[in-house]
């Protein structure tokens, strides 16, 4: 396989993104496979033991210090300290459903902390990490996973749009923005603008992620699609779904693909830098494999125990994302068992008020439901609005007789 210091990513501005190198047919055919996870095609930073190691991507964290690295420990255990918060508190029958990211923090922290300001994300319906990293309050999410509304923050402002359930129907979103940015001149330097698409694996054997693919390619949009490969699209794992490495994909549609270690926060930031840079100069779109892996269920309505082994889980606990930047930390005296401490007991406050807003939640009145559908009012609506309330009226009328 060829090593990352082969490859010939450009400089921005110096041409087409996807003139970045792929490996050669022979390569691919040496035994590849859509489950292979290291070698030389993974770009990694951080070892799962916490070590540093170098990369051709160095130059893109050259800013993350000790400060800023125990400023990515602290989200990352934040993110998931309300993430089982949450899923507790679907068990408990606060929410309707939770969808937990349990085991991909990094790629979450990392590729949202690479976002500007002035950068536009599209997520599917696991990107918790990434609306707190936007700057979302996570108390603002819970609506939707409680069924009372449809998401709480402000998009325009956050640079953050809303989830999407549908699978794969965000990369269209995120394509047709992404062209607008090209369009209306606001890609070209430094200050320019992009946008990143959030999915899954699974979300890779969808058409409309291929029609973003297809689309992105031929007008040169400014849009870094970023794959969690978490390993199961659902209960299917990413070997009934493909041969290749997702990452590979991009060679077809004519822009680069690279892979990177998902648990890995700071490989991830860097990466990411690197195609959004990539992006805002106008060399087209990059896709980026995160490989990572799922360490809960897919949402609370799942079991995975019916479909992967135990020992798989395990396997992959020892690359926890979280656990391989403490290690990171304590090993380079960038930090104490105190600071750990405090952490942690930041995180379990941060839950415990996301469990009290949950709990004191007030439950919508029923015609909440017709509102803010449509920008100016419906006739059509109005009259369903109207007919739904009489119904709800007829059971209270019913109660006094």
């Amino acid at each position: 396989m060829s090593s990352p210091e082969q490859w010939t990513h450009p400089e921005p501005g110096e041409g087409p993104a996807a003139q970045a190198a792929q490996p050669s047919p022979e390569q691919v055919i040496a035994g590849l496979r859509a489950t292979t996870e290291g070698g030389a095609e993974l770009t990694q930073l951080l070892t799962p033991e916490g070590e540093r190691i170098a990369s051709q991507f160095d130059r893109y964290v050259t800013d993350i210090d000790g400060d800023a690295l125990r400023g990515l420990y602290r989200d990352m255990v934040l993110v998931r300290r309300a993430d089982r918060e949450a899923n507790a508190m679907q068990r408990q029958g606060q929410l309707g459903i939770w969808v937990p990211l349990l085991g991909q923090e990094a790629a979450q922290v990392g590729s949202g902390r690479a976002l500007a300001k002035q950068d536009m994300a599209f997520p599917s319906y696991r990107e918790h990490g990434v609306a707190f990293t936007r700057g979302v309050d996570l108390r603002e999410l819970i609506g939707i996973f409680r069924c009372t509304d449809h998401g709480g923050w402000d998009f325009a402002k956050h640079r953050f749009h809303p989830y999407t359930i549908v699978i794969g129907n965000q990369v269209l979103n995120a394509t047709g923005y992404a062209m607008g940015q090209k369009f209306e001149g606001k890609v070209g330097d430094d200050d320019g603008e992009a946008t990143i698409v959030y999915f899954g694996d699974g979300a890779t054997s969808q058409g409309d992620v291929h029609e973003g693919f297809v689309w992105s390619a031929v007008y040169d949009a400014p849009l870094v699609f970023f794959c969690q490969n978490n390993q199961w699209a659902i209960s299917e794992p990413t070997e009934r779904q493909s041969r290749l490495p997702l990452y590979q994909r991009a060679r077809g549609y004519g822009f680069p693909g690279i892979r990177v270690d998902g648990n890995d926060v700071l490989a991830c930031l860097a990466v990411t830098r690197w195609a959004l840079e990539e992006c805002r100069h106008g060399n087209g779109p990059v896709l980026i494999e995160a490989f990572t892996y799922r360490m809960d269920a897919h949402t609370t309505t799942d079991d995975p125990t019916r479909y992967r082994l135990s020992d798989e889980l395990e396997a992959w606990k020892l690359k926890d994302p979280i656990e391989r930047v403490r290690a990171f930390l304590a090993r380079g005296g960038h930090a104490d068992q105190s600071f750990f401490d405090q952490i942690q007991a930041e995180a379990d406050k941060f839950a415990a008020e996301l469990r009290e807003y949950t709990f004191n939640l007030p439950e919508p009145p029923p015609e909440r439901v017709f509102s803010n559908v449509y920008a100016e009012p419906s006739p059509v609506l109005d009259a369903q609005r109207e007919e739904y309330l009489a119904y709800l009226d007829g059971f209270a009328t019913a109660g006094e007789h």
